[in-house]
């Protein structure tokens, strides 16, 4: 699928045919595609949450997440999370392929930047996981899959359930599936004269 129509057809999905199985090699594909996404310095926070269990994804419906019955219909429950802290964890392998001149001059800049700014590491990693999600979300519609983002859930309570490291932070979840019905219209988008701003505000 062109790249502009998965971006116009992705729509957030409720209903999944909670009996079909995405493949091995479909799934790898997906992740694979997904940690294409961007971040900064390279540095990958992301830490993702793939719920198999069905007594957990059941759990998490029933007594954290609103009913939403795509937590447990999709065919792929993924919870985003980010590792705040990654900056500091061994930051030369970010850099591995590259010319050694260029991993030296990132890697110096990543504690100068980061350290001491706990509301910008915090910032840089949710940032993170949005762009993974997108990415993921685009990529499984140009694999004729469908996907819904989800922050409707009780964040303290499923970070406890996955045991979330202390230094770890929660982001959304995305179930991804066959859809069965088709969701509502879309409700439009605001005009780019509300949107854009020329140079300065």
């Amino acid at each position: 699928m062109d790249t502009i129509d998965a971006i116009y057809q992705r729509r957030a999905v409720k209903h999944f045919d909670s009996n079909h199985k995405i493949t091995p090699e479909e799934e790898q594909k997906l992740l694979e595609a997904m940690i294409q996404a961007p971040t900064s310095f390279n540095i990958q926070h992301w830490r993702f949450v793939i719920v198999r269990e069905p007594e957990l994804r059941a759990k998490i419906r029933s007594e954290l997440g609103n009913d939403q019955a795509q937590m447990t219909d999709a065919s792929l429950l993924i919870i985003f999370t980010a590792d705040v802290q990654a900056w500091q964890k061994e930051p030369e392998r970010y850099w591995r392929n590259s010319p050694q001149e260029v991993s030296d001059l990132l890697v110096g800049w990543m504690k100068p930047f980061h350290e001491g700014r706990e509301w910008l590491q915090r910032d840089e990693a949710q940032r993170s996981i949005g762009m993974a999600m997108q990415t993921l979300m685009l990529a499984a519609k140009g694999m004729g899959y469908d996907s819904c983002p989800m922050i409707g859930f009780d964040i303290d309570k499923v970070a406890e359930l996955i045991n979330l490291p202390s230094d770890y932070v929660m982001g959304p979840m995305v179930a991804i599936g066959k859809k069965v019905k088709d969701p509502w219209p879309k409700p439009g988008q605001l005009p780019l004269s509300e949107l854009v701003v020329e140079n300065k505000f």
